[in-house]
């Protein structure tokens, strides 16, 4: 593999690693272990810290693809707490307000949950990285300070029901969508529409593009595969 020329590589993102951890630990190993002193890396898109699964990682001249592969489709799997909500609307912040849910059942949910397949506008959650004058918004936001955003028009694709558990009222979604889609803020809106509320406690991102978590590879994965490179680049040197 030619890391220099260009190589993209797919990731499944530890829990709470952010996507900048991920790109960080990378170019440490391949500059470490290869004798570089720099090499480009960036990532094709943001995945929270609490959340898990695909980040696609490109290195060197392959850097100039991140601007079209940020566009791929993405598919998640997310576990919603119905009841509560919380100010960045996962479990980053503690519960700051409950909320009735004696009436959600079953049909309530198939009712409602299809009301947000295709086009949506929606309000990006405080604590995201949308910039707000200059500042990411979550800089404010963690400084108490109220962020006002905008909505952004979304696709959601694809939105199915994968379990749901009445007796404690957490329901596991599979969601397809469009860049900039927030599941977080997806959460949020679901709570309100069953006239209740809801925040996100698990978020697992099963593909991007082509590429499914099933053919992500670990950081140790990664590292373990740099180090055979350099074993049988140090033999055919021996052998020449």
């Amino acid at each position: 593999m030619d890391f220099v020329e260009g190589e993209i590589i797919a990731f499944d993102k530890p829990l709470h690693w952010t996507s900048f951890d991920v790109v960080g630990k990378a170019r440490w190993l391949l500059c470490h272990r290869l004798g570089l002193k720099k090499l480009k890396v960036g990532h094709t898109g943001t995945l929270d810290p609490l959340a898990t699964g695909v980040v696609i990682v490109c290195t060197g001249k392959k850097t100039k693809c991140i601007e079209q592969l940020q566009y791929d489709t993405k598919e998640y799997v997310a576990t919603l707490q119905l009841g509560a909500t919380t100010p960045s609307f996962d479990l980053e912040k503690p519960i700051d307000q409950t909320y009735p849910t004696a009436h959600i059942n079953r049909a309530l949910i198939e009712e409602v949950i299809p009301t947000f397949k295709g086009e949506q506008w929606q309000v990006p959650p405080a604590f995201s990285a949308v910039k707000v004058d200059g500042k990411r918004a979550y800089e404010l936001a963690r400084k108490g300070e109220e962020v006002e955003l905008k909505p952004k028009l979304l696709v959601i694709d694809e939105i199915e029901i994968v379990s749901w558990d009445e007796a404690t009222m957490q329901l596991v979604l599979r969601v397809v969508c469009s860049k900039g889609t927030y599941i977080r803020a997806l959460a949020r809106d679901i709570g309100q529409r069953l006239n209740s509320g809801a925040h996100l406690i698990a978020l697992r991102r099963t593909r991007v593009g082509q590429t499914r978590v099933e053919d992500c590879i670990s950081m140790e994965q990664f590292e373990t595969c740099i180090n055979s490179q350099i074993t049988e680049q140090n033999n055919e040197v021996k052998s020449v």
